[in-house]
């Protein structure tokens, strides 16, 4: 299964309750963590909401 590597870059200071609970539901809890997570609907929709604050690459 194919997986996408994210990590924080920009902080969720400022950021809604919304966009922080997705990064919280992704495994991410603070600036500059790197996790891989599958490739799946729920995680592209979860990624599209805080992409201004993360970075993603294909694994």
């Amino acid at each position: 299964m194919a997986k996408y590597k994210i990590t924080q870059v920009r902080s969720k200071c400022g950021a809604t309750k919304r966009q922080i609970a997705n990064l919280q539901s992704l495994g991410i809890h603070k600036l500059h963590q790197t996790v891989e997570v599958e490739k799946n609907p729920v995680s592209e929709g979860m990624i599209k909401k805080v992409q201004h604050l993360i970075v993603v690459e294909e694994i």
